[in-house]
C-alpha cells in the first residue's frame, strides 16, 4: 500500500488560476454584469430599438414612459430607448478606441522611457507637460480646435490619457529592467527589442490592464462631457451627453429625457470601475485579498 501511494500520480494542476480568482471576486462579477449588459444593448441596438433613433414624431412630443414608448419621448418626439441604445454603441466605441490608442501609444512611450535611460528625461518631461493641464479642459480645448466629431473626440481624449498610461508602464518597466533574468539576457548578448518584447513587456502588463479599465470609464464620462458642451459628435447623432444637454431645459416637465442617459453613464462607469478594482485585487501581487 505504501508503494502504491508513493507511485500514485499527482493531481493535475488547476488551469487558469487567475480566471478562477476573478470569477470568485464579487465586485468583479457585479461590474462584469453591469458592463456586459451595456455591451449587449449596444451590440444589439438594431434589434432592441423599437424606432429609428433620429425619427421625429412631433405629435408624440414629451410622452412619459409607458406603453408605446418604454422610456418616453423627447422634445422632438424621438424615442428615448432607441436613442439610448444607439448612444451606448457610440459611447462604448469611442471609449474602446481611446483605450486602444492610449494603450498602444502609452505602452511604447513607457517602454522606451523605462528601459532606455537616455530617453527617460525628455519623454517624461513631455508627459508631465500634458498632465499639468486639467484633463477635461485639455480635451475640451483640443476637441474645440479640431471640430465636433467622433474621431476628433477620440484624438482629444487619447492625448489626455496617454501620459497616465505611459507613466504606469514606465514604473513597471523600471522594476522589471533590474530583474536577474533581464540582466542575464543582456549579458548573453540579447538584442534590446527582443528583450523588451520577450521579457519586459509581458511582465509589465498587469498594471497596464488595470489602468486601461479605468481609462475606459474616464473616456466614456469625458466623451459625455464633450458632447454635453457641444464639441463631441454633433446632433442628430445620439450620444448620452447631447441627450442630457437636450433634456436639461425640460427637466421639470420631462425629467425622463435627461434621467435615462445620466443613469446609463452612471451604470457604465460603475461597472468599469468595479471591473478595474477586481482586476487590481487579483493581478497586483502586493494586495493579499481573500476572495469570497
Amino acid at each position: 500500500m505504501a508503494v502504491e501511494a508513493a507511485v500514485a500520480p499527482l493531481a493535475p494542476p488547476r488551469r487558469f488560476p487567475t480566471l478562477r480568482r476573478l470569477f470568485r471576486h464579487r465586485l468583479f462579477l457585479i461590474g462584469l454584469v453591469l458592463f456586459g449588459t451595456v455591451v449587449v444593448l449596444a451590440v444589439g441596438a438594431e434589434l432592441i430599438a423599437p424606432h429609428a433613433p433620429a425619427r421625429m414624431q412631433f405629435r408624440m412630443r414629451f410622452r412619459p414612459p409607458g406603453e408605446g414608448f418604454l422610456l418616453g419621448t423627447d422634445n422632438f418626439g424621438r424615442d428615448i430607448l432607441s436613442r439610448l441604445v444607439f448612444g451606448a454603441r457610440l459611447s462604448l466605441g469611442i471609449g474602446f478606441a481611446v483605450v486602444l490608442v492610449t494603450g498602444i501609444a502609452g505602452t511604447i512611450i513607457g517602454l522606451a522611457a523605462g528601459y532606455f535611460r537616455r530617453l527617460d528625461e525628455p519623454l517624461m518631461r513631455a508627459m508631465d507637460a500634458l498632465m499639468a493641464f486639467p484633463a477635461v479642459m485639455l480635451a475640451l480645448a483640443i476637441a474645440a480646435a479640431l471640430g465636433p466629431s467622433a474621431v476628433n473626440a477620440v484624438i482629444a481624449l487619447s492625448v489626455v490619457y496617454i501620459p497616465r498610461t505611459a507613466r504606469i508602464v514606465r514604473a513597471s518597466v523600471m522594476v522589471v529592467r533590474e530583474m536577474e533574468y533581464v540582466q542575464a539576457a543582456l549579458a548573453f548578448g540579447g538584442r534590446h527589442l527582443w528583450i523588451l518584447w520577450r521579457h519586459v513587456l509581458p511582465n509589465s502588463l498587469a498594471p497596464l490592464i488595470v489602468q486601461l479599465t479605468f481609462i475606459f470609464a474616464y473616456a466614456v464620462l469625458a466623451e459625455s462631457i464633450l458632447s454635453f458642451l457641444g464639441v463631441g459628435p454633433p446632433p442628430p447623432t445620439p450620444t448620452w451627453g447631447n441627450m442630457i444637454a437636450e433634456g436639461k431645459d425640460y427637466i421639470r416637465e420631462a425629467w425622463w429625457i435627461a434621467m435615462w442617459p445620466g443613469l446609463a453613464i452612471c451604470l457604465t462607469v460603475l461597472g468599469l470601475n468595479l471591473l478595474g478594482d477586481g482586476l487590481r485585487d487579483v493581478l497586483d501581487p502586493r494586495l493579499k485579498v481573500q476572495q469570497g
